[in-house]
């Protein structure tokens, strides 16, 4: 959860920042959100009582049901998945296991709680990555033979004997070079590290086992000689002091914590598995899939390689277009676990309008900071935002509805030409105005605006 929680009316105004319209659907989210900070203040007593209202967006692609999910997951610093339900199958039949989705969302809360536990350690291990860097740069590593397992275990290493003179040069070859390394000055110098590889893994039960936790670490970790240069070192050696300065316990159990409590599953195209067959014949039926989707979002148990993770505090977010099958043609049971309806609308030609200027990664921002990099000075006439807006519009009407996503063809039909050309080093800098003529002339096909007139007896 956040630090400072924000309030559903804040909720909203941060993804109005991404997100235009839908109003319906961000109030929905704001409300389940907050409504996990309050769940979080109740008494003990009372608190395992109270389980989120999870939430069906009903509406077409391309308006925002993906986007609103993921990033309500990023304000709420929350694990977050999103799955399609088609890529599931009924017991019995080949295919993921619907509980591979809790399997993945945990996966993915390690990564998170991981990340934040290094950064917290990232001073120190900087340091201590620069001390080793300093060491291998005065005393490089020579290959030795391999040596004898049963050494190792009985403890029988080699070590080497040095005088106190050797001793004494080597620290101060160890502080020249460090010094060399504050003020970058062999960056680019090749090195020989010695990296761990990963151990092999074992699939048993949908999860994967490592062989080396198997065997209790026992054997010594299986390494490799790596050539890089100084400043691609430090990178790995930051790395791995970052590691054995976390503990992996913590993250464990925070991860797994944060998941239950805080975790957020986004499963579209669950209008793709309603209605159909009844589950007889030779053929995974739609509705098995559903019943095996069920106990997951009704509250079960499932068993994941960092222990066991409960699905009962999750919040569920269900999507769908539903143009050929309906929330009815869902099993009662499933319905019932998706109180909360949202309908999304098709977007109008004022949202088109309002995509491509308002958000903070707004389409028109975009092509203008790629082509930039190429010295290319794009800017947009507002009768060309106007008539792009229109002829996204009329596509969706005419032809397939896509959404938003009708922008990004008729962006890339529009600057075809630029972005072939620019990037020559003998083209100078130039400032290129994009008008309604331009994007007239340059638009084909179905993304060209229509003259209705010649409808017109």
């Amino acid at each position: 959860m956040t630090q400072q929680p924000l309030t559903p009316r804040q909720i909203v105004q941060e993804l109005d920042r991404y997100i235009i319209g839908q109003e319906e659907a961000k109030r929905a989210v704001a409300i389940a959100l907050r409504n996990r900070y309050r769940r979080s203040k109740v008494d003990e007593s009372l608190r395992d009582e109270i389980i989120p209202k999870n939430i069906l967006m009903i509406g077409p692609t391309g308006v925002g049901k993906t986007e609103i999910a993921r990033r309500l997951a990023k304000l709420a610093r929350a694990p977050f998945i999103k799955v399609e339900a088609t890529k599931y199958t009924e017991v019995g039949y080949v295919g993921r296991d619907v509980e591979s989705m809790i399997r993945d969302l945990t996966e993915n809360a390690i990564r998170m709680v991981r990340s934040e536990h290094e950064e917290k350690v990232m001073p120190r291990a900087r340091v201590l990555a620069e001390d080793r860097l300093a060491e291998l740069l005065a005393h490089p590593r020579k290959s030795s033979p391999a040596s004898n397992p049963l050494d190792f275990l009985l403890g029988k290493q080699k070590e080497s004997q040095q005088s106190s003179e050797e001793v004494t040069a080597l620290a101060r070859k160890k502080e020249d070079i460090r010094q060399q390394l504050l003020r970058g000055e062999i960056e680019d110098q090749e090195i020989e590290i010695e990296v761990e590889e990963e151990a092999p893994t074992l699939e048993l039960g949908g999860s994967s086992i490592s062989l080396g936790d198997m065997m209790g670490n026992m054997m010594p970790r299986k390494t490799r000689m790596r050539r890089v240069k100084v400043h691609e070192a430090r990178k790995i050696l930051t790395s791995e002091e970052a590691a054995k300065l976390i503990d992996q316990d913590a993250v464990q159990d925070e991860a797994i914590q944060r998941t239950e409590q805080s975790g957020i599953v986004f499963i579209d195209e669950i209008d793709k598995i309603a209605g159909g067959n009844g589950g007889h014949g030779p053929d995974v039926s739609r509705e098995g899939v559903q019943r095996d989707i069920l106990p997951i979002v009704e509250g079960c148990t499932v068993n994941t390689k960092y222990g066991t993770v409960k699905t009962d505090y999750m919040l569920f977010i269900a999507a769908g277009a539903f143009h050929v099958s309906k929330v009815s043609d869902l099993i009662p049971e499933l319905q019932g676990r998706f109180p909360v309806h949202v309908q999304l609308n098709s977007l109008t030609r004022e949202d088109f309008r309002q995509i491509m200027t308002v958000p903070e990664n707004a389409l028109t921002k975009q092509y203008k900071a790629l082509l930039e990099v190429d010295r290319v000075l794009l800017s947009f006439d507002e009768d060309a935002i106007d008539a792009i807006a229109e002829a996204a519009c009329n596509a969706n009407d005419n032809d397939e509805d896509i959404g938003a996503r009708r922008l990004h063809a008729v962006f890339e039909q529009l600057l075809e030409d630029v972005s072939f050309h620019a990037g020559d080093e003998t083209m100078p800098p130039f400032a290129l105005q994009i008008t309604a003529d331009y994007v007239h002339e340059h638009l084909k096909g179905e993304n060209r605006p229509r003259d209705l007139k010649k409808y017109i007896l």
